[in-house]
Order: C-alpha cells, then structure tokens, then sequence
C-alpha cells in the first residue's frame, strides 16, 4: 500500500521547556522502515491465494478487519496518531476508494500470480497522473508524459497485449490500480489533516461493510459455487476456518505492522525519496512466490514489471513533493 503523500514530514521536540516542531530527514533509516515494510507486506500477500480454495474474498475481509481494528486502536492509544476523522464524510470516501482498491487487489490473488497482482496495483501513479490531468486539469511535463507511456507498454507486457484471449481476471489487478489512484487523489484532496491511522482505520471499517454485504447476499441467493480458487469470490460463510485462519491471522497482523513500518519511513525523509523503496516490493513479492511455492515469472512479464516501476519513479521524482 502505497502511503506517499500522506504524512507530514515533522517531529515534536522539547527545548527548554517549549515544544516546536523539526523537519526529520534520515534517508537512511527512512529507507530501512520502508524496506522491512515491503518485505513483510510480500511475504504475508504471498498466502493469500492459499486460502482461496477453502473460504471466499469477503469472509477473508470480514475476519480480517475484526482482527486489525483493535490492532489499529492499539498503536493510536501508543500515541501513533488518533483514528477519529476531522471529516468523517471525506475520510469514508478515500476509505471506500481505497478499501475497493484493496478488494480487486486481493481477489486478483485468487486467479493470477502476485506480480501481476502487484503489477496491476502499482500502475496508480499512473492513473493518479491522467486523473490529474484530465479532471484536475493540472499541468504535465514530458517527463512524466513519458512516464506515463513507459507505464502503458508495461501494463501491455505483463497481461499480454492479445486482448481477445483475455480472461476478466486479468483485469482485477489494473482496476486494483484505478481505484488506488483514486483514492490517493483524495487523500490529496479531501483527507489534507488527517491521521494515517484515521485512513488505514476507515478502510478497514469500509472492507468490513462491503465483505458482509456481501456474504449477506451470497447467503440470500443460491449461487452455483465453483470448485477450488475459482469460488473466490461467489463461496457464501464457510464455519470451518481451520485450515486457513492462520493465514488470516497473519495478515491481520502483518498489515497493520507493515502499514507501521511503512507509516515510520514516510516520517523519515522526504516522500519522493521513501516512494522509490516502495518498488523494492516488485523484487521480494516474486522472490517468496518461487521460494515458497516455485512461482516464477517469463521474461514479458519481468520486463513489464520493470517498466511499471520505472514510471512509477519517474512520476515520484518529477511530481511536486507533497
């Protein structure tokens, strides 16, 4: 999850008796926040297609999000920031968005391998640079122009530019990156103010709503459920969790702790600089699929990869630091 943009780079110290506030600038330590981040975020999200075949996407969420609020709640009452919205009504919005965005990342992990999944997700800066363009009609250099067709022909390398033989699933992960645009666009727009942990709180609540709406619909109508990972996403309440609750454990867990790392980096140096660590994901998240289960990745695919997080860098260095 990407948090550039969202966190006010100071720190509160006392001298002599007075409280003011410093600019912090530590790339270094920066850097290494944000990397044991990645790193924990690719391990976790590599377990996820692992319960597909045994509970569904919303029951995923549902238990999740009622396993990380008190986790949330807990790093607020350790004085990491307050969860309680300035604006309530604009920080559900930038929670839905993003809480969608989230849905289509992981319910892609059912159906492709998580560098497409990651792929997909991480073409948001390019989408945040057209929204700002053409709906917020704000200005664009040609490096970023360049960024952005850098970011198309690799968007074109990892899903296969044949069209016609495309299955939907190929689709979950890039509109993963639609909505994740979106909702950086708003946390820009709408959430200026607000505590992290107020936004990572809303999307989790958001989750929650849309996975029971979900299951309550699933468990009203009758629908045929395919066998193994293709019942990702139509699978009703399954009672029996025992096989993948661990998992759902530690992802719970893991996300909030990650998103803390994550949250300390962008605390820690400047955002363009902590952004281009965020790539490194692109790098661990492949590394564990082979390692754990012999995933790897074709040389199109690999390219593509590169080429979405070389655009990636080159929107965050040329764009105005936030």
């Amino acid at each position: 999850m990407s948090l550039r943009g969202q966190i006010n780079v100071v720190e509160i110290r006392h001298c002599k008796g007075e409280m003011r506030l410093e600019s912090v600038n530590n790339p270094l330590a920066a850097g290494r926040w944000m990397m044991m981040g990645v790193l924990l975020i690719a391990l976790i999200d590599n377990f996820v297609g692992q319960l597909s075949a045994h509970i569904s996407l919303w029951q995923f969420f549902l238990v999740r999000m009622l396993m990380a609020l008190p986790l949330v709640a807990l790093l607020s009452q350790l004085g990491m920031g307050t969860i309680r919205p300035q604006r309530i009504g604009r920080v559900m919005i930038r929670g839905t968005l993003v809480a969608v965005a989230m849905l289509f990342y992981f319910g892609s992990l059912g159906f492709v391998t998580i560098s497409q999944a990651l792929a997909g997700l991480f073409t948001s800066p390019i989408f945040v640079l057209l929204i700002s363009v053409f709906l917020l009609k704000k200005p664009v250099g040609v490096w970023r122009i360049a960024a952005v067709v850098i970011g198309f022909l690799g968007i074109l390398a990892v899903i296969g530019p044949n069209f016609s033989t495309m299955g939907w699933t190929s689709l979950l992960p890039l509109m993963g990156g639609v909505f994740y645009a979106c909702g950086v666009i708003a946390t820009r727009e709408l959430c200026a103010g607000e505590s992290t942990l107020t936004m990572v709180w809303s999307m989790f609540v958001m989750q929650g709503v849309f996975s029971a709406i979900a299951l309550l619909g699933l468990g009203l109508f009758d629908f045929p459920v395919p066998e193994g990972s293709d019942g990702f996403l139509l699978r009703p309440w399954v009672w029996d969790m025992s096989p993948v609750i661990w998992i759902i454990v530690v992802q719970a867990v893991g996300s909030v702790v990650g998103v803390f790392f994550m949250v300390r980096a962008y605390q820690l140096a400047d955002a363009t600089y902590v952004a281009v660590f965020e790539y490194m994901i692109f790098i661990f998240g492949p590394l564990f699929a082979y390692l754990l289960w012999k995933q790897g990745i074709g040389w199109a695919e690999g390219l593509g990869i590169g080429m979405i997080a070389a655009s990636g860098i080159i929107i965050a260095f040329r764009s105005p630091s936030a």
